[in-house]
């Protein structure tokens, strides 16, 4: 795991800022970095980790310019992620990859801020699939896998008990706490369930994959195949990762869904039937993943992004009780 991801990053670090980045500024980057005239037109959109912008181009059409917080990723992790949408690409998968620029780079950089440059596609997210469209999602991520699987990332998330959640672990206890003896009851809770998942994870293959592949990151498009954007949370993990943010449900309420996506999934790439048995704690470590990532909001500045209880014993108090309830599941699907 990289020292400069989600749930690593030291709050009291030095780092650029999006303060800078007006309209004007947007639209100048983005002119300077395709060669092309804008229409003057920049709208921001909703983004609750990154700054993004559409910018329409004088010529037609529009482009989102996708600046990345500083400090979460390295530059080498940045390149890991643009690297792969540019694989998938190139095997004509349905992804939104970056679009090179004046200097032939898809990355690109201004005042200490990385950015890059992606066309707009239209859609709307998924939603209630029917049992067609949930064969096509297990060939789309199949054939993402296929790709994922040829090289490993150089500085991305490994998606591990051992190492994602530990540092998520870490960071979460330098948040303030309303009171000490919540803040050992949540670190006792989540260690025990660390203690109880992570060798379950032993000799578990993992490949490059999307990492936070839920319904409003796949698009649909009439006529088209379903579009997968959004590789920001790309992570090194199991594939089954990539398979249960789809389901509807705890996996004993989901089996139907998720036969139908394994026989999609199957006609392009074979999963290990025993890395099933890791969708439960991976919903445990996502919960984790969660309170981190308001712990980073908050150390942002970004409070209204947090659930209005945030910090308070009732906030901890249901925390632990979600996790317990998580261990239940774990144990149960383990019997």
């Amino acid at each position: 795991m990289s020292p400069t991801d989600d749930g690593g990053v030291n709050p009291s670090a030095a780092l650029p800022d999006f303060s800078g980045l007006t309209p004007d500024r947007v639209i100048t980057l983005v002119e300077e970095s395709l060669g092309q005239r804008s229409s003057n037109l920049c709208r921001p959109l909703t983004s609750y980790i990154n700054r993004v912008y559409e910018v329409e181009l004088e010529a037609g059409g529009w482009v989102i310019a996708k600046f990345y917080r500083p400090g979460r990723w390295s530059l080498v992790a940045l390149q890991d992620e643009q690297e792969f949408l540019r694989e998938l690409n190139d095997q004509e998968l349905s992804v939104v990859a970056p679009l090179p620029c004046r200097d032939g780079a898809t990355l690109q950089e201004h005042a200490g801020l990385r950015f890059a440059l992606f066309p707009k596609r239209g859609g709307r997210p998924l939603d209630e699939p029917t049992a067609a469209q949930w064969l096509e999602l297990g060939r789309l991520l199949a054939r993402v896998h296929a790709v994922g699987s040829r090289h490993p990332p150089r500085d991305r998330m490994v998606l591990d008990p051992r190492q994602s959640s530990v540092r998520h672990l870490d960071f979460i206890l330098q948040s303030d706490f309303s009171s000490p003896g919540l803040r050992d009851r949540y670190a006792a809770k989540v260690r025990e369930i660390l203690d109880l998942i992570a060798p379950l994870f032993d000799g578990a293959e993992k490949i490059r994959i999307h990492g936070d592949c839920h319904g409003a990151n796949i698009l649909q498009r009439p006529g088209e195949p379903f579009h997968l954007i959004d590789f920001d949370d790309m992570a090194l993990g199991p594939a089954v990762q990539d398979l249960w943010m789809l389901l509807p449900g705890h996996l004993r309420d989901s089996r139907r869904e998720l036969d139908l996506i394994l026989e999609g999934y199957e006609i392009f790439r074979g999963i290990e039937p025993h890395t099933l048995r890791l969708i439960e704690p991976l919903r445990a470590m996502r919960f984790i993943h969660f309170t981190a990532w308001c712990a980073r909001q908050k150390a942002d500045g970004g409070f209204a992004r947090l659930a209005p209880d945030w910090g308070t014993d009732a906030y901890w108090t249901q925390e632990i009780n979600d996790l317990e309830q998580q261990r239940l599941e774990i144990r149960d699907a383990l019997e």
